[in-house]
């Protein structure tokens, strides 16, 4: 991708006597058509469309890492019909942004073109600077007489802000074949998103069938083999980007996104993966390398340094924002009982990653410090559960059978990094810090306990809000029960087990919207009526806050 900026591009007030291109003929019926097209699965129907279309913007826009005075736009260009997602074809083609202060495009504040090309499968970003902060700006892209939807996006508070209010969606763990993205939906509706966070598992890798649909596959992936080349997860990402749900919650606010293992392969660690045979998969470095080219060239998220998703973010005097790669640096998940689980050589985010994390916590002046965090941080044990509800507890939180309370795939597996971390919190004061997680298809509102054997006579460090996934199997599918079955007798055991856990709701799909004051930080749950309906209606179900302060989960009783 190459891109070049042109000298219209001002520093953040409405240029004075510059218009916004007339609009395209063409452009109405293009979205009309794409939309058409794409309802079925994106092989199928793509070629035929850009053959009558091309070029067209099949995959929506989207933006993402908000800065004070700056936005990462994102689009992806279909310019002939054989360039599909993957396939390598397809002519340079120059695309043209703009932004501008309303959704009309008249007040344009800057403008540019960046070239799109077959060597980053035709997706193309704009780093655009220059802007004012805290404000709403709309952006459109165009490629051959054709127009891209307008979408929104709204930069960061300045620095040295004061800031009454922060406002972000969080989400986690969306498998297309299990279900719609009804919950994207929802937050799109709502209009009042700062950003909203993306906590790992945008896409699955796994192959039609082979996971987490309760026997039902709603909706096949494309491609329909498990995910392996640079083409196939080009592929795939481009299948999730045809979700009408998905491209309007990007069209709506700009995105913070980190991965987990499904970006790459189940339970992926620095030299492997549960969900990959070397040799008969061809080797592990090049099958990592392709599913992080390609999520970098399709996810609207600035690499802080090469191959990661690691970075940091500041909303005004507020908030910051760590988001960590779990994945990238981690020592290989071991067998629980055999004692390493506490060994100091093992790893969960490498020693550089750790020494940034603590460092930026420590030096932090925000009131608050959040961290998106892929996996649970909280201690976890089951305590006494009956063996039908064991068996698939196990396997969804990658226990063993035999049920001892440990899973090695989250910070439980690297007590020697989580000790080190909670102890940097306590002996520093570092006061205010908010665990933002996903990863294992539930709901949890937990204090993080230094001590969790001795809690709550020991401290807690910190506090977590766990969110439930978008569709990917819980515990009621797992055991095909009706929902909230499972939850009504796992839950009580779970928590009298965990006198850290104030709630956790093992059955529900949906998604969280953490509001955020000076006082406090709180996180409203949602659920989703049927995870399988294009039409599915949202609910709140329970809300939690920490206070400032405290280092504690207290129930909310309504949502903000």
């Amino acid at each position: 991708m190459t891109s070049r900026y042109r000298s219209t591009q001002s520093t953040g007030a409405p240029a004075r006597g510059v218009n916004s291109p007339a609009p395209r003929r063409r452009t109405v019926v293009k979205a009309a058509a794409a939309t058409a097209a794409l309802a079925g699965p994106l092989a199928a129907a793509l070629p035929a469309r850009a053959a009558e279309e091309a070029p067209a913007f099949l995959h929506g826009v989207a933006s993402g890492d908000p800065l004070p005075d700056g936005v990462l736009l994102w689009t992806r260009v279909t310019p002939t019909a054989g360039a599909i997602p993957g396939s390598g074809l397809g002519p340079d083609t120059e695309v043209e942004w703009v932004v501008a202060t309303d959704k009309a495009l008249t007040a344009i504040v800057a403008k540019g073109s960046v070239t799109a090309t077959a060597a980053s499968d035709h997706t193309v970003k704009a780093d655009v600077r220059g802007l004012a902060p805290a404000t709403d700006y709309w952006f459109r892209f165009s490629a051959g007489g054709t127009d891209s939807p307008v979408a929104r996006t709204r930069t960061a508070p300045a620095a040295d802000a004061s800031v009454a209010n922060l406002r972000f969606g969080a989400v986690s763990c969306a498998n297309w074949e299990a279900g719609r993205f009804s919950a994207y939906r929802h937050l799109a509706a709502r209009g009042d998103l700062d950003a909203w966070l993306h906590l790992g598992d945008y896409i699955y890798e796994y192959g039609t069938g082979e996971y987490g649909t309760r026997g039902t596959v709603v909706r096949p992936h494309t491609p329909t083999h498990e995910i392996l080349t640079l083409a196939d997860y080009r592929a795939r990402h481009g299948t999730y980007k045809t979700d009408p749900d998905l491209q309007a919650l990007h069209a709506k606010a700009p995105v913070i996104a980190i991965w987990d293992d499904h970006e790459i392969a189940n339970d992926a660690w620095s030299g492997g993966a549960e969900n990959h045979t070397e040799g008969a998969e061809g080797t592990w470095a090049a099958r990592q390398a392709a599913a992080k080219q390609a999520y970098f060239e399709w996810m609207p998220v600035r690499p802080a340094l090469a191959g990661t998703t690691y970075r940091r973010l500041r909303f005004g005097k507020l908030a910051d924002l760590s988001l960590l790669d779990l994945r990238s640096f981690r020592s290989q998940q071991v067998s629980v009982g055999d004692g390493e689980v506490d060994d100091p050589e093992r790893t969960l985010t490498g020693r550089a990653q750790l020494d940034w994390l603590k460092a930026g916590l420590k030096a932090s002046d925000t009131t608050w410090r959040l961290v998106g965090n892929s996996v649970m941080i909280a201690p976890f044990a089951i305590g006494s559960l009956s063996a039908d509800l064991l068996k698939p507890l196990a396997k969804l939180l990658g226990l063993p059978q035999e049920g001892l309370a440990l899973n090695t795939d989250q910070w439980d597996g690297y007590t020697d990094d989580r000790r080190e971390l909670l102890a940097h919190l306590r002996s520093n004061a570092i006061r205010n810090t908010v665990f933002l997680t996903g990863d294992i298809h539930m709901a949890w509102a937990n204090d993080v306990p230094v001590d969790a054997g001795t809690y709550p006579l020991s401290a807690s460090a910190a506090t977590e809000f766990v969110v439930t996934s978008v569709t990917s199997d819980n515990l009621d599918d797992l055991v095909k029960v009706p929902e909230g079955t499972v939850s009504a007798v796992a839950a009580p055991i779970i928590r009298a087990a965990n006198r850290h856990v104030h709630w956790v709701d093992t059955d529900r799909h949906g998604y969280g919207v953490l509001d955020i004051t000076a006082e406090r930080a709180q996180m409203d749950y949602y659920v989703l009526s049927d995870r399988t309906k294009a039409d599915a209606t949202a609910s709140w179900a329970r809300s939690y806050r920490t206070r400032s302060g405290t280092q504690k989960v207290e129930r909310a009783y309504d949502p903000v």
